[in-house]
């Protein structure tokens, strides 16, 4: 008699992590490959940077001196030295260019693609692990480097399959909400955390709304669990101040612009941010990308690190959620200058530029945008092999298809007919390729196109009229296997 073992592990996948299978993978390889044709039209070059960085290479956080897990999972090397896994694509560039400071051509154009990790509490939809895909300009001190951010964010959501009317790039200048705060108290390094606290809870206008807004710039905010959130404690007219701010846009750019320089331009800061928007309304106009890029007080970015204009991708489109009721994907990537993030290395700062792509969200929302008119992922064709002993000749045919690009794999498992059919059905076979003794002696093939099998089957009630009628299955010279495996693949493309 067979004990049964009591030492199995358990099968679970890490608490914010996820698997991803082929589909889905196939999806963002396409998507990625679109973005980074776009990247290279303007000029952009690749970099890999790996995937642990020194922690305190990092700069948005301070390694604690017990363990600097604040936010990233980190470890110790062999030379007591803290590592963290990177938490944006942003830092490890700043790294970079300050590491290689003289050889870099400047401007400096790249872009990286590469998971990031967040150590934070995942929930519905927020994960430890995901993707960005980021581009960068570092060197470039005038804002016509931020207008190219934002026409190439437009232009990258095109080609992608985002239509016109269908976004907008919003881009304000943190400049401007810098000023506000200094004219109510909020400037220098004292009340840096307040002051993140406040541009965190503009962030959030688009999930909260005003009066939420409000409520965290304000003494705090429960929210439906009952969870409360300490707000940055501004008075009543101190947050009035703020929230002001967003309600300046006016019809067109340059209008905005004005109205932000006449209302908050009492500092030297904010006039230089109003002055800042208003060049960029006027390069993106003379681009003809002013249908496109919007200039938009409410944009913020809830990162300190932030020194002038800052810019957000908003898909405008709705689609029904679970209870049918309309809901906007709204964000789908953003950034800004950041001009004292490659300065921390260096005696000097460097202006830079930048913005990210969320790409696990702008997939998401391609996926409903294109809803049933996606077209189907198949998988690759299968070679069945009915005579064990004569499985070389079943790969000899998957090579002859591989050798003529037409993804194929040959059954490697034990089981019979029906079992082998079934798994090309698990792996979304478009059709399956047989052979068996009486074909060989022919010199022939039998072809079952699976999909159009699917479809004669559902209009077939009588067993025997599916026996005889063998639909969707043609017998060919094993001469035309390529040619008409290639037919029935581009029907179905």
């Amino acid at each position: 008699m067979t004990s049964r073992r009591t030492d199995l592990a358990t099968p679970r996948t890490p608490r914010g992590f996820a698997d991803r299978h082929g589909p889905e993978l196939a999806a963002t390889r396409a998507m990625a490959e679109r973005i980074r044709a776009t990247y290279e039209l303007w000029g952009f070059e690749e970099i890999e940077t790996p995937f642990l960085e020194y922690t305190e290479a990092l700069g948005k956080f301070l390694p604690d001196q017990d363990r600097p897990n604040a936010g990233v999972f980190s470890l110790k090397d062999d030379d007591d030295q803290w590592l963290s896994l990177r938490y944006d694509l942003t830092a490890p560039l700043a790294r970079h260019v300050a590491e290689n400071v003289q050889k870099l051509p400047k401007p400096y154009r790249s872009y990286r693609f590469g998971p990031v990790f967040r150590n934070e509490k995942p929930g519905p939809g927020r994960f430890r692990q995901f993707l960005q895909f980021d581009a960068d300009i570092v060197g470039a001190p005038s804002v016509s480097a931020d207008a190219e951010m934002c026409m190439m964010m437009a232009d990258a959501l095109e080609a992608v399959g985002v239509r016109r009317g269908d976004y907008v790039i919003k881009v304000n200048n943190r400049k401007i909400l810098d000023g506000v705060m200094e004219a109510i108290g909020l400037g220098g390094d004292d009340n840096a955390g307040r002051r993140l606290t406040v541009l965190r809870a503009i962030d959030k206008l688009d999930r909260l709304g005003v009066e939420g807004v409000r409520a965290l710039l304000g003494a705090g905010r429960k929210d439906e669990s009952g969870d409360f959130t300490k707000g940055a404690g501004l008075d009543e007219a101190g947050a009035e101040r703020v929230l002001s701010i967003l309600k300046a846009k006016t019809a067109g750019n340059l209008e905005t612009a004005r109205a932000l320089f006449d209302e908050f331009g009492s500092t030297a800061t904010g006039q230089d941010g109003a002055r800042e928007l208003s060049a960029i309304a006027t390069l993106v106009e003379q681009a003809g990308y002013a249908d496109r890029v919007s200039v938009d007080p409410s944009v913020v970015r809830g990162l300190e690190y932030y020194t002038g204009p800052v810019f957000e991708a908003e898909l405008t489109f709705e689609i029904a959620d679970e209870n049918g009721q309309p809901i906007r994907f709204g964000s789908v990537g953003g950034g800004g200058r950041y001009d004292g993030l490659v300065g921390r290395f260096l005696p000097e700062n460097v202006p830079a530029t930048g913005f990210s792509i969320g790409v696990s969200r702008l997939q998401a929302a391609l996926t409903a945008l294109k809803g049933a008119d996606a077209p189907a992922a198949f998988g690759p064709v299968v070679v069945l092999v009915l005579d064990r002993d004569r499985i070389g000749d079943s790969m000899a045919l998957a090579a002859r298809l591989r050798a003529e690009g037409v993804a194929a794999e040959v059954y490697l498992g034990a089981s019979g007919m029906k079992a082998q059919m079934k798994y090309a059905d698990r792996r979304k076979a478009p059709l399956v390729v047989i052979q068996g003794s009486d074909e060989r002696e022919k010199g022939e093939v039998t072809l079952k196109d699976l999909i159009e099998g699917a479809k004669a089957a559902a209009a077939i009630a009588d067993r025997s009229e599916w026996t005889e009628s063998r639909p969707a299955q043609v017998t060919v010279p094993e001469a035309r296997l390529v040619e008409d495996v290639k037919a029935i693949l581009a029907r179905h493309a």
